[in-house]
Formats: C-alpha cells, structure tokens, sequence
C-alpha cells in the first residue's frame, strides 16, 4: 500500500510540475517573449553548457559568455575547462579553437543557413513560426517551457526538438537542443544583461 501511495504522489508532482498551457495562455506568452525580443537589441550573458551522450556516465560540462548584438550576430566564447570561440556573423561561421582559427560560409549551405537562423533566434526567444514547428506550450515551476519540434526532414536528421524555457519576463532561461539520437545540449544562461553596449570588435575572430 505505501510503494502504491509512493508511485501515485510521484507520478501527481509529475503532473504538477508540467502542465499543458491553454490557447489564451501560449498567446499570452508568445506576445511577452516577441515584445521582449523586439526590444532586445543586445545580450551579454554568462552561460553553462551540458552535453549529454549515452556512452558517457556524466555530462561534459562547459562554461563561457555569450555575446548577441542585432541583427544576426553570435559569439559563443567557452572559457572552462578550455579556450574556444564561435562567431556567427555575415553567413560566416568563425571559430578559433585555442588560436587555430577556420571559416565555413554558411550561406553557401541552406542547412547551416537554417541552423544559423535557428541560433539567432532561440537565443532571442522569437521561434514562435507554426509553419517551420510543431509548437507544445507548458507551465512550470521555472516559468514556461516551449517544446519545438522541426517539420523539414531535413532539419529533422541533424534536430529532433529544441526546448526552451522562458521566465516570467519573457527571457529565455534554458536552450535545450534533442538529437535524433536522443543525445542533447543544455545551455543553461544567467547574469544576463540586456541592451549594454556590445563593440563590433568583439565579434573578430
């Protein structure tokens, strides 16, 4: 009687911490995060990154800061437990691996161009595109969790979902990127400071 007691509050603070949102809600969340996002012209954020393999017995764990300025341009610099940057800017991808430095043009790629677009705008929050996603609203005890899935089958091969968790101000809090594997990337965000002033310097490679 108590494992059977056990399960059932188990599965009820399973239900209670993730709830399907209605229509009027998942409107009123998309209209606070575009409203954020249309406002947000610069993010400087601290962020923590977890990557998660099956093989492996524990995720591998990363740290560094990310840099967005508007309209498109990223800079992921990892500083723990090793140096390494990503630049997205000009359909350019720029990475200096500890001083070894390479390009890919991602515009000559319409897949990298859609993964490209796809960063952009999960770091701004502003996916909400019903005919590129099948769309899934949540409340949680965090705030809200949007569950996107692709409809390309070609995007499909590299993304079987991206997860975002948003705050109640409309920031989002967590990007959390599914493969077909099931494997996946956590990136957790805080110390998030909004339009500062960002010099185009940083975005050198």
């Amino acid at each position: 009687m108590n494992k059977i007691l056990l399960v059932f509050l188990f599965m009820s603070s399973l239900v209670g911490a993730q709830q399907k949102m209605t229509n009027t809600e998942a409107e009123t969340l998309k209209a606070l995060v575009k409203n954020r996002a249309s406002k947000t012209k610069t993010i400087v954020s601290d962020f923590t990154q977890y990557k998660h393999l099956d093989f492996l017995s524990n995720d591998i764990v990363t740290q560094g800061k990310l840099h967005f300025k508007s309209p498109d341009f990223v800079k992921w610099a990892y500083v723990k437990p090793f140096q390494y940057s990503v630049i997205f800017k000009n359909k350019t991808l720029f990475i200096n691996n500890e001083g070894s430095k390479s390009e890919v043009d991602v515009g000559s790629s319409k897949m990298f161009t859609e993964l490209n677009n796809l960063i952009v705008k999960s770091v701004k929050g502003d996916m909400f595109d019903d005919v590129q996603f099948a769309i899934t609203y949540f409340n949680i005890e965090e705030g809200s969790l949007v569950q996107f899935e692709p409809k390309d089958p070609k995007l499909n091969e590299f993304i079987k979902s991206f997860h975002i968790v948003f705050s109640e101000k409309g920031d989002v809090e967590t990007i959390k990127m599914i493969e077909p594997s099931g494997d996946y990337t956590k990136i957790e965000f805080t110390n998030r400071v909004l339009n500062s002033t960002i010099s185009n310097a940083i975005f050198n490679n």
